[in-house]
């Protein structure tokens, strides 16, 4: 019924008002050129532009996980990873994220000490120009929200030196469904009932401002406005109907965002290196049991 995405959150007003000229994303696909306004920002007073959340779903359920989404054969890697053949460090993809991950380290309001940040504060960075960049998804507004936000605000993909064509795309997809039950417990009735409801939620004005209004979803349907939605759920609307939404995988371990955000965590204090993480990883994916698909 609905879609959510993930990519790097930006506050446009607080690029403006350093660099006094407006955002505009799309100048800003490679890491090149987005390295190069983080200095500008800095120089123009901006003493660290942004801001890395330390939880441990969203540096192993998140970002991490679009090593993964974003290699050519996904299905192909994570089996080799499970095989243990797979060779993160000379990986393109892998070093292609990690750049990027440096870079927003490096540029990081909590540098001095990364994973002693806390969530909220830096949702409120952001919010409020102090910070203009996070790499985050749409939900990120339920807190967001709770400042003095600004409302020229969005998402974009991570900036990243490749030709692959991800830096021009958001990492999403369905995140609510909604199943009519084929069991002799559920009459012909209530099921046509159902279609009733599902009609009317998709096709119906009543309905699509139910979905996007009272329950503030991002439809997964091209022919229902997003007029009413947040700014980062419009920015999530816009590339998934444009098409520029690659998939997520949903068969990921059930420990794989504790169990790998913990590494990831050891990676932003400082205690192994980006080969030493690249082992941690693959040493988890190898001694992990497969998940049935």
């Amino acid at each position: 019924m609905c879609i959510e995405a993930r990519g790097l959150i930006y506050n446009a007003d607080a690029v403006k008002t350093v660099t006094g000229k407006d955002f505009n994303p799309d100048e800003y696909k490679t890491l090149d050129a987005f390295q190069g306004l983080l200095e500008e920002l800095v120089a123009g007073g901006m003493a660290a532009p942004t801001g890395v959340m330390k939880e441990d779903w969203s540096l192993g359920g998140h970002y991490l996980a679009e090593v993964y989404e974003e290699q050519p054969d996904v299905n192909g890697f994570v089996s080799s990873l499970y095989a243990g053949s797979a060779d993160l460090a000379n990986n393109t993809k892998w070093n292609s994220m990690m750049d990027t991950f440096d870079t927003l380290l490096k540029y990081n309001y909590a540098a001095n000490s990364p994973i002693a940040a806390e969530r909220e504060i830096s949702e409120q960075k952001l919010a409020e120009g102090e910070i203009a960049f996070m790499f985050g998804g749409n939900w990120d507004w339920s807190m967001i929200n709770a400042y003095d936000y600004t409302e020229n605000m969005g998402m974009m993909p991570l900036p990243q030196n490749t030709d692959d064509g991800s830096n021009e795309k958001l990492v999403g997809g369905g995140s609510k469904y909604m199943f009519i039950d084929s069991s002799d417990n559920t009459s012909d009735a209530q099921r046509e009932a159902a279609k009733d409801f599902l009609n009317w939620l998709v096709l119906e004005e009543e309905g699509n401002k139910f979905l996007t209004e009272k329950c503030a979803l991002v439809p997964a349907y091209s022919n229902i406005s997003a007029d009413s939605l947040d700014p980062l759920s419009k920015s999530v609307k816009k590339f998934a109907d444009e098409g520029k939404l690659i998939g997520n995988y949903d068969y990921l371990p059930d420990d794989h965002f504790s169990r790998c955000g913990a590494s990831i965590q050891k990676y932003m204090a400082g205690q192994t290196d980006r080969a030493g993480l690249a082992a941690e990883i693959e040493s988890y994916w190898s001694s992990t049991t497969p998940v049935a698909q």
